[in-house]
């Protein structure tokens, strides 16, 4: 080995700046990877009525476990449930019950809706951004 050392044209220090070089060669990959984990979009849920904003609800992971009722003019009610970053509609006293089966909403774009209640909850992100937006 010493004697290949000494008939190559690499000095001992050139060896140790080839390493060091490949190794800050990733360093770009570790800061945006972690820049990217801790970018995760807060979200909401808002509940719309006949297109108008009833409430909004704030999803994140970690919160408390409530419900919410939603009644309308005609005594028709929506029981919505928020658990951490999901949401769903528990009960409501339409005839079909497709919005409660249609279970929990979490992912940015998701909907629910109860059509004999002209009812829509819609989960978006607070910052506008798309969670699977993301580039590589």
């Amino acid at each position: 080995m010493k004697e290949f050392i000494k008939k190559s044209l690499l000095k001992p220090w050139d060896i140790f700046i080839i390493i060091l070089l490949v190794a800050l060669s990733f360093l770009p990959v570790i800061i945006f990877s972690y820049q990217q984990a801790n970018a995760a979009p807060e979200k909401e849920a808002v509940l719309r009525v006949d297109g108008t904003e009833i409430k909004t609800f704030p999803l994140s992971v970690g919160s408390e476990t409530y419900t919410y009722t939603y009644k309308d003019p005609h005594g028709d009610y929506n029981l919505i449930e928020i658990a951490g970053d999901k949401i769903r509609i528990k009960e409501a006293d339409c005839d079909d019950q497709i919005c409660v089966r249609r279970g929990w909403a979490s992912k940015n774009g998701e909907t629910i809706v109860c059509l004999p209640h002209k009812l829509v909850i819609e989960v978006r992100s607070t910052d506008g951004s798309d969670e699977d937006s993301l580039i590589y």
